[in-house]
């Protein structure tokens, strides 16, 4: 008998432990919630390490990054079609070359860097010997409606 009461008192404490934790577990749970909630996200944000600020020294150096490649990118798009060849390609393609120089100060800088990127590759490739002059003139020409065509949909 004595051994049955041990095991039910032995079995009533684990119930109570169990349910001790049970509430332990909620009151913090509660208690994490309320502090997440009760804190502004703005003063969290403000009191976050200096190292993810931006200083307008930082962002004055993106901004001439950004201008420089930009500009470097309409140079190359501008050599691009300069040739006698390339615009002999664009009237007889019936494309005014002003209007595709005009054109390519509209795109945006992925589009301007992509295309440019594209222009310079093909010609390194006539350059090499991998392109013939045809094969330049119809790759200029598609470069050109391509430009066109973005910058009309925008």
């Amino acid at each position: 008998m004595q051994v049955l009461d041990f095991y039910s008192h032995f079995h009533r404490r684990i119930e109570s432990m169990q349910f001790e934790l049970k509430q332990f577990t909620r009151a913090l749970t509660t208690a994490v919630l309320v502090a997440a909630f009760a804190v502004p996200p703005t003063l969290v944000a403000q009191t976050s390490s200096p190292d993810h600020l931006v200083t307008p020294s930082d962002l004055q150096h993106a901004a001439v990054n950004a201008t420089r490649a930009r500009e470097q990118n309409r140079a190359t798009l501008r050599k691009f079609f300069s040739s006698p060849e390339a615009k002999k390609a664009l009237e007889s393609a019936h494309m005014n070359p002003q209007e595709v120089q005009k054109a390519v100060a509209g795109l945006s800088d992925h589009d301007l860097a992509q295309l440019a990127q594209r222009a310079q590759k093909a010609q390194s490739d006539f350059a090499a010997g991998q392109l013939s002059n045809h094969d330049l003139l119809l790759i200029l020409v598609f470069v050109a409606a391509l430009i066109l065509i973005i910058v009309a949909v925008h």
